[in-house]
């Protein structure tokens, strides 16, 4: 397979940065707090840089769905090595209601516009945990899916997946074009170094909007308010069995 792969590279709240719900409880504060790209994004850049090295493909194409402030992080993929990036224009309103069947539709029309040979993405993004724009990207444009790969190998017109279940590993092979969602195992992202940041800045980026792409932000789902976990309680300690039946007695446990 010698083709174009687009690479989806998600802008969120820095994994290192302790979330804090809004006052009215409509959601996380998001305003002075740093951003960067999702780490299941990374790892997905780095897989399809890494082929492209191999000359197994010829081009990667980053895209981000967001505010201007989404350039940001797609800078950082042309840093890793991306060739070019796509910046979806989405702001105010609609950004806050962006979901994953949104986004999924978005990166389908491109694919298609692209000729995209491979959709590579993260397998979830850490802020909404949703899992579910892979796999929903890969029915709509109606291409075989690897999801949670934590190793990729292409064979000619096949791709060789290895995934990560609950009962240890699966591997399939799938034709091609195809969708693949990166796991944590996949690989190990590289650092962009202060080169590849420069040269990034002088790499394109163009700018869409999901009009032109023939696809509707109205929202289906409304979100009633947002919550922190609940305080986890002190735990106490016992002496003996008999001291700890007694206690889970009290407590209603058994």
């Amino acid at each position: 397979m010698s083709g174009r792969v687009l690479v989806g590279v998600k802008r969120v709240i820095d994994y290192a940065v302790k979330i804090r719900v809004k006052p009215d409880n409509s959601g996380v504060v998001t305003d002075g707090v740093k951003h960067s790209m999702n780490p299941f994004c990374e790892i997905a850049v780095e897989e399809a840089v890494k082929l492209k090295e191999k000359k197994l493909i010829k081009e990667v194409v980053a895209v981000s769905c967001g505010p201007q402030q989404a350039q940001e992080t797609i800078r950082t993929a042309l840093a890793m090595g991306a060739d070019r990036g796509i910046h979806v224009e989405v702001s105010g309103k609609d950004y806050e209601t962006l979901g994953p069947l949104h986004v999924s539709k978005i990166l389908a029309a491109l694919a298609k516009k692209e000729e995209a040979q491979l959709v590579i993405l993260g397998k979830q993004a850490i802020d909404d945990d949703c899992n579910q724009t892979g796999q929903m990207t890969a029915a709509l444009l109606d291409w075989p899916q690897g999801t949670f790969a934590s190793e990729v190998s292409l064979e000619g017109d096949k791709i060789k997946v290895v995934r990560e279940i609950d009962g240890g590993l699966e591997t399939i092979k799938i034709n091609t074009p195809a969708v693949l969602t990166a796991d944590l195992r996949l690989n190990t992202p590289r650092y962009a170094t202060l080169p590849n940041i420069m040269k990034a800045k002088k790499k394109k980026i163009a700018n869409v909007k999901p009009a032109d792409l023939g696809v509707e932000l109205t929202s289906r789902l409304e979100v009633l308010r947002v919550d922190e976990p609940p305080q986890r309680l002190a735990g106490i300690k016992v002496e003996t069995v008999g001291d700890l039946v007694s206690k889970l007695k009290e407590t209603g446990k058994i």
